[in-house]
């Protein structure tokens, strides 16, 4: 199975014909085809001796001289078959687990070239690349200058042509340009963090100058640990103006949530300010000045439409 889709994926890619002893492939290839027929050739004539010998023990042990009923004749042909059926699948299973064992390798080695192999599986009944193959192991057995058998730990696959190559050197290729667009951004953000401290530089320095012009004829005063002192902190003005800029959007960000937050924290407040003033209302509503209050008014409705009442009569 494994050899016809070899030889099916190297006819899309060889126009030419193929000789009867050759199968299309190149040399390293073609060794390692050789081998696995080998190898294939080798289980294939195990198998055979097995089933023979199956044969063979039936002659020897059920097949005597007296005559067998029709009973007993159907009882060593189911015998026999069973037995043979029993090597013949186990061998069926068997030669299909090697094949994917086979496959696996393959695939394996494609995947690490990133390489996606496909396989057909209609052209493993091509009657053609069927005798193909025949020709070439009756070939490979008959030929006189036959090679020896290349026995590789680890084989490393070679891509079958060069696509896979060039769509690996393309996403390498794609990949160093996206790195390379983001090492010319940050270059470029370095750069204007660079001018803004040189800037700084400057300022500073212009600083110091003017504080030892005005300072004048104190300067002979001054001691060398003050002097070390004052360089001390102009170099901590400027780790912090670096680190200042460095945590510029750091800083805008907590700015933002601290923000968020505090305007949560203010509705949140004005809530518990608005069910305070509600809870207040309804506390005064229920004290003893609230309801006399409450009372005079009521009555001095009353009274005002009693007097109402008697105008209109």
């Amino acid at each position: 199975m494994v050899l016809l889709l070899l030889i099916s994926e190297n006819r899309e890619h060889d126009a030419g014909g193929v000789t009867k002893a050759e199968l299309g492939l190149n040399e390293h290839h073609q060794n390692e085809v050789i081998n696995y027929m080998r190898f294939a050739r080798s289980k294939r004539g195990l198998r055979l001796k097995t089933v023979d010998s199956c044969f063979q023990d039936l002659k020897e042990s059920r097949l005597v001289e007296e005559p067998f009923t029709l009973d007993e004749v159907s009882e060593v042909l189911n015998g026999l078959q069973a037995v043979v059926h029993s090597e013949v699948e186990s061998e069926l299973i068997n030669t299909a687990y090697t094949n994917v064992l086979l496959l696996r390798q393959l695939f394996s080695q494609a995947e690490k070239w990133y390489l996606k192999l496909q396989t057909d599986i209609s052209e493993l009944e091509n009657r053609e690349l069927l005798e193909q193959v025949a020709e070439f192991e009756k070939a490979e057995i008959t030929s006189s200058n036959k090679k020896p058998m290349i026995d590789i730990t680890k084989p490393k696959l070679v891509p079958i042509n060069e696509g896979g190559t060039t769509e690996l050197l393309n996403q390498e290729i794609l990949r160093l340009q996206e790195e390379n667009e983001k090492l010319k951004s940050r270059l470029k953000t370095i750069e204007i963090q660079a001018i803004h401290a040189l800037d700084e530089k400057s300022k500073l320095e212009r600083a110091l100058q003017d504080l030892q012009l005005d300072q004048g004829n104190q300067q002979d005063f001054i001691k060398a640990q003050d002097l070390d002192d004052l360089e001390n902190t102009v170099a901590a003005l400027r780790s912090e103006f670096q680190k200042t800029l460095n945590d510029k959007t750091e800083n805008q960000k907590s700015l933002e949530e601290n923000l968020a937050a505090a305007k949560h924290d203010l509705l949140r407040v004005q809530e518990q300010l608005s069910m305070a003033e509600k809870e207040l209302e309804k506390k005064f509503q229920q004290t003893a000045a609230y309801r006399n209050m409450k009372e005079i008014l009521t009555k001095k409705n009353d009274q005002i439409k009693d007097l109402r009442k008697r105008l209109a009569k």
